[in-house]
């Protein structure tokens, strides 16, 4: 049918609609403008079974960013006119263009709990970061202009012709320079590079420090590496002109989160814009905030009316996404003849770079997850935040811990060499006995609320692991006969406890569809985790079900209105609880409805095999998708006086404080000092996150981690020259570890379930990077002990080996 030929009874009002072609007009209808599928182009059907209308949907643009080449200077000028000509260019925008229109990136994300501020001496400032630079560019790769081509190919080509007129200024690198006074300011409006500042502890540190038999005092770095998921990121947005809403297409963590900072960019209403995640490639924090492009790109498809695609590549990621760790450590305990732990204190400096997208979220982990698995009576640590000329640093799994372990777990090995002990045995001296769980540490966690080891056994997890690898006395004879034989085996411990299923909140929306099958949605964000079975699980038991009967829809916040993301080894936890809630609500209701069609009372029901039946009846019983049609509006098919219509319930778990998973690691390497090699001969991890929803998507999350922190021990590494130029631009660059790399690794479980949610689950996705990089610089260590070595910072490298050896060997 022709467009002339269009049924009579549609409305004629004319319609606007971007096509290829330009502006073209098409009758209004409740189909018009909608992405009704993933093909540009497609007919559409009336609502009485007729083709309307041939047309095209508006063809995709993509964009593609400017980005500085240098680490620090002023904008002077920006001269797009040879790239606004190009072929293909549609839209040519700069920084000093958009600052006028759109506001930087909210600082929402950086909101800190009253109870949270009122407990810890603190000072925190926010620099908030533009969507494209417009007065300086302050670390390499900052985007400070975006082209739109109707194809990737034109946008880069055009992207080329952009010149950038920027006065240089020195580049400041290091953290702890940039907080002298006289130092370059990355954020001039501040005069100070100290962007954030707290100071946490209990009793008296220094006192007990003073009057302690033994000291030791060292200097820890966390190197800078970064999250590497498979999937770069990347962001689609489409502008819907007869709604004046936007959908975004983001491979985010926090769909939500999203959509909240975009409708107040765009001034729009939430309930008019949308974001979606789809299958999204691996997450692991890197995508677990808002960035610039996430607002940009949406803004674009409503500015232009088309829909628009940013891409990200593999060197974008590496310049652009946030990276991770860079942290240093002064670290100072004191202890006693047996090598009880008596005092410590920290003071660490955090390199955030150039913007600080989480605040105090990574530093504040290391604070609190610094004493461990101890009882430690008086500790001081204060923390500081530090902005330089390098890429933002932002959460990757473990977000803080790995760094607070790495400081511990060598500090304890340090402690067991001065005093000529077992590691091991000190260890076991210091860790929080079975006997006293739960656990008050005394100081608060990021939530405000007090630290409360909320169960486990730490000695038996530290003793299991060293018998998996044969006993502490059995490997020493090794180690012995192996040094004879003129080769260097060491033995490393990690242990920590992590703080799992922080809130604020997780929502869960459950709905008994018509067929009879249970709907669920929320928000979390699955990026491979396994969250559909998990959670169609956790919802099969609940109602009864089998998993094949349970529909689930997350990362989207069209299925539900409220939802935080997934972060911080919190979903399982919360998202259950959640749905342990909505359950209870609307099960009264199914309840209350089965009983009147039964005629029986509620009390009397239980819930078996997609039914609800009379206890102790076989075949008294009726479908849940014959409750679901009573329960129709306008439907008199057994629904009581009272009752509403409906079965859906939605149920927002906050958690009152975290539950606490803890591991111990433990690992067996072989050093070759002549080339610097570290091989991993064995490696086993005693865990414990209480209740187990999954084994085998448990297992999966461990073992993945723990790779992931193999690789940050001895393999990737993020660096930058004098001038801030970044040296690791491609996976040529940045070494990740591959399966010739990977050891045998044990799992031993451990199930303490925490007393703080329905299920008893702790958070065990962020667990197995934590411990590795101090696992892995013990061994070393310990292998090559008769060299006095020690590795304090990480990657232990082939460099650092060598030199340790040669130093002793002069």
């Amino acid at each position: 049918m022709s467009r002339s030929a269009a049924p009579a009874w549609i409305d004629s009002t004319k319609t606007a609609f971007h096509t290829r072609g330009g502006m073209n007009e098409l009758p209004q209808t409740p189909f018009i403008g909608r992405a009704m599928t993933r093909r540009e182009d497609r007919r559409l059907l009336t609502g009485r079974g007729q083709y309307i209308a041939d047309f095209e949907l508006p063809r995709m643009l993509h964009a593609v960013l400017v980005r500085s080449e240098v680490a620090h200077a002023r904008i002077k000028a920006i001269d797009v006119a040879r790239a606004a000509t190009a072929p293909g260019v549609i839209h040519v925008l700069t920084g000093p263009e958009l600052a006028r229109e759109l506001p930087p990136v909210s600082d929402t994300q950086l909101a800190l709990p009253s109870k949270w501020t009122a407990l810890v001496q603190h000072k925190f400032i926010n620099p908030q970061q533009p969507l494209l630079a417009y007065d300086k560019v302050r670390h390499v790769g900052e985007a400070v202009a975006v082209v739109v081509a109707e194809s990737r190919y034109a946008a880069e080509d055009a992207a080329q012709l952009v010149t950038l007129d920027l006065e240089p200024l020195p580049a400041m690198l290091d953290p702890e320079r940039a907080l002298d006074a006289g130092a370059t300011i990355v954020h001039d409006k501040f005069a100070t590079n100290l962007i954030g500042a707290f100071s946490v502890g209990k009793g008296d540190a220094d006192a007990a420090i003073t009057r302690a038999p033994h000291k030791l005092r060292r200097r820890f770095h966390h190197h800078r590496y970064a999250a590497m998921p498979m999937e770069c990121r990347g962001v689609v947005g489409f502008y819907d002109a007869r709604s004046d809403a936007v959908t975004i297409w983001s491979a985010t963590q926090v769909v939500h989160w999203v959509r909240r900072e975009a409708a107040g960019v765009l001034r729009l209403p939430e309930a008019r814009v949308r974001c979606v995640a789809l299958d999204v490639g691996g997450g692991f924090g890197v995508k677990g905030h808002v960035y610039p492009e996430d607002l940009l790109i949406p803004y674009l498809a409503r500015r232009l009316g088309r829909p628009v695609k940013w891409i990200e590549d593999r060197r974008e990621h590496l310049l652009c996404s946030c990276h991770s760790r860079d942290q240093i450590h002064e670290v100072e305990v004191g202890f006693d003849d047996s090598g009880r732990i008596l005092a410590l204190r920290d003071n660490f400096v955090v390199d955030c770079g150039a913007w600080n997208p989480i605040g105090a979220g990574i530093a504040y982990n290391t604070a609190v997850h610094l004493p461990g698995p101890y009882k430690i009576d008086a500790i001081a640590i204060a923390g500081r935040i530090a902005a330089t000329n390098k890429v933002p640093n932002a959460p990757y799994r473990g977000a803080g811990r790995p760094e607070a372990t790495f400081a511990m777990e060598r500090s304890m090995d340090l402690v067991a060499a001065e005093l000529g002990l077992e590691p091991a045995a000190v260890r076991l001296r210091n860790m929080v006995p079975a006997a006293e769980m739960p656990y008050a540490v005394g100081m608060p966690y990021r939530d405000g609320q007090p630290i409360v080891l909320d169960g486990g056994d730490y000695p038996a997890a530290l003793q299991k692991a060293l018998a998996a690898l044969g006993g502490v006395e059995a490997f020493r004879q090794r180690q012995h006969a192996a040094r004879r034989d003129g080769r260097y085996l060491g033995l490393g411990l990690g242990c920590y406890v992590e703080g799992t299923g922080v809130g604020p909140f997780e929502s869960a929306l459950l709905r008994i569809d018509p067929s009879g099958k249970i709907y669920l949605a929320s928000g979390a964000c699955p990026q491979g985790q396994g969250m559909e079975t998990i959670f169609s699980q956790v919802v099969a038991d609940a109602w009864q079900v089998d998993p094949d009967n349970v529909v689930i829809a997350l990362a989207d916040t069209a299925a539900i209105a409220v939802g935080f993301g997934t972060i911080a080894s919190r979903s399982t936890v919360t998202l259950s609880a959640a749905i342990h809630g909505a359950t209870e609500k609307l099960r009264d209701k199914v309840f209350a409805i089965a009983a009147n069609m039964l005629e029986c009372s509620a009390a009397d029901l239980e819930l078996r095999r997609g039914h609800v039946g009379i206890v102790g009846v076989p075949g008294a019983e009726i479908s849940l998708a014959k409750v679901a049609a009573a329960a129709r509006p306008g439907w008199d098919n057994g629904r009581p006086p009272g009752v509403d219509a409906g079965l859906e319930e939605i149920y927002y778990f906050e958690p009152p404080t975290v539950t606490w998973s803890y591991a111990v690691h433990a690992a067996v390497v072989e050093v070759d000092i002549e080339v610097g090699r570290v091989r991993v001969d064995n490696y086993v991890i005693a865990h414990d996150c209480g209740v187990v929803v999954n084994p085998m998507l448990v297992e999966g999350q461990i073992v993945g981690g723990a790779v992931q922190g193999l690789g940050g021990a001895l393999l990737e590494d993020i660096n930058f020259d004098a001038a801030g130029q970044p040296l690791t631009t491609t996976l040529a660059d940045y070494m990740l570890p591959t399966a010739c790399e990977l050891p045998p690794i044990t799992l031993i479980h451990q199930h303490a379930p925490s007393p703080l949610n329905p299920f008893g689950v702790k958070g065990v996705g962020e667990g197995g990077p934590i411990a590795p990089p101090a696992v892995i610089a013990n061994a070393v260590s310990d292998a090559l002990r008769e060299f006095k070595a020690e590795f304090n910072r990480t990657p232990v490298t082939p460099q650092q080996i060598d030199a340790a050896v040669r130093s002793r060997s002069r």
